[in-house]
C-alpha cells in the first residue's frame, strides 16, 4: 500500500464514497437517471451499474466474461452494464446500495478499485451539478496510484515529464511544467477527463489535455 496505507484503509475509504455517492443519488429524478455522465457514451444510471458489477465481480468471473467478449473490453462492460442494472433507476439504486460494503473486486489492486467510485461517483455528480468531492484522503491515494503506473487507463503515460501539484493537498509528483489544481481534477485528468483540464492552471496543462 503507497505510504503506509493499509487495504483495510482502503476498504474503508471506498465503502465510504460508495455511501455517499448513494446518499447523494436518494432523490435523483428519471430525466437527471438518463442524462449522459462524463463516462464517454453511459447515462448517470449505466456508470451507477458499471460500479455495482465491479463490486460483484471476483477475478475468476471477470476472466469468464472477458474470453466471452473475446477481449473486446468495450462489449465485456456492456455486458456486466445490463447484469447489474434494474429494471427502473430505483432498483439499480437498490443494487449499487447492497455493494456499499462489498471488497470484492477484479484484482487485488485495492486503490483501484476507490478510484474507481472517486471517479465514476465525479463522472455522475458533475453532470448533475451535485457539489461532493471526495475526501483528501481518498483521492490522494487515487492521485498517487494513477501517478504511479498504468492501469485501467494511461494514467502513468499522460502524465510523463510534467510537474503535477495539488493546491489543496499533499500530492506531488514529476518533473517538467508545472500542472496544478485541487487533487480531484488533478486525478480526473489522469483518468481521461480531458474537460477537468479545464480546473487545471500551469504551462503543462496543454500537454496534458492533448493525451488524454
Amino acid at each position: 500500500m503507497s505510504n503506509g496505507i493499509s487495504r483495510d484503509e482502503l476498504w474503508a475509504m471506498t465503502h465510504a464514497e460508495r455511501a455517499a455517492l448513494a446518499e447523494d443519488l436518494a432523490d435523483v429524478n428519471d430525466v437527471q437517471w438518463a442524462r449522459q455522465s462524463l463516462c464517454g457514451r453511459w447515462t448517470v444510471e449505466e456508470v451507477l451499474a458499471h460500479l455495482t458489477a465491479g463490486a460483484s465481480t471476483g477475478r475468476s468471473r471477470w476472466l469468464i466474461s472477458v474470453i466471452r467478449a473475446r477481449f473486446d473490453f468495450d462489449e465485456h462492460n456492456a455486458r456486466l452494464v445490463a447484469a447489474h442494472r434494474g429494471a427502473t433507476p430505483a432498483e439499480t439504486l437498490d443494487r449499487f446500495r447492497a455493494i456499499v460494503t462489498s471488497t470484492t473486486g477484479p484484482s487485488g489492486h485495492t486503490a483501484a478499485w476507490l478510484g474507481e467510485v472517486v471517479v465514476h461517483a465525479q463522472d455522475i455528480r458533475r453532470p448533475l451539478g451535485l457539489p461532493r468531492e471526495p475526501s483528501i484522503e481518498s483521492v490522494t491515494e487515487v492521485a498517487r496510484f494513477y501517478a504511479s503506473r498504468d492501469f485501467t487507463v494511461p494514467s502513468h503515460s499522460s502524465i510523463e515529464g510534467l510537474r503535477l501539484e495539488a493546491t489543496d493537498g499533499p500530492f506531488a509528483t514529476g518533473t517538467g511544467p508545472l500542472v496544478s489544481g485541487k487533487t480531484i481534477a488533478l486525478t480526473m485528468a489522469m483518468a481521461g477527463r480531458a474537460t477537468c483540464c479545464d480546473d487545471l492552471t500551469g504551462p503543462g496543462v496543454p500537454t496534458l489535455r492533448s493525451r488524454v
